[in-house]
């Protein structure tokens, strides 16, 4: 237990120093870009700190990835599950969504 006492000390200064690392690269990245190719104006390293925020809020998640479901596997796992005549349906149904109602086979360039 001795030997891990330091990580109560370390993992508090990494944190800080993560995000005030991701504010910065956030905000500098902003500064360098966005007003030379919008006239947008700068930011300041609170407002790239929200944006970045936002954006994990939006786009990504806060860790904790393998956790709960994912679309993916649920998906595989119903195909697997389909019979031959269900995917043939399914993808007949792909075909004329996607493939403007044309089989993948039958190519009229060939």
């Amino acid at each position: 237990m001795r030997k891990r006492k330091w990580i109560f000390v370390a993992a508090p200064i990494g944190l800080v120093l993560f995000i005030a690392l991701g504010g910065t690269v956030v905000m500098q990245l902003w500064n360098w870009l966005l007003p030379e190719l919008f006239g947008w104006r700068p930011i300041g390293f609170w407002q790239a700190l929200g944006l970045l925020a936002l954006c994990r809020i939006l786009f990504g998640s806060f860790g904790g990835g393998s956790c709960g479901p994912r679309p993916g596997r649920r998906m595989s796992e119903k195909c697997r599950q389909m019979t031959p005549e269900e995917k043939e349906q399914l993808r007949h149904k792909l075909d004329h969504r996607f493939g403007a109602g044309q089989p993948a086979d039958s190519n009229p360039d060939a």
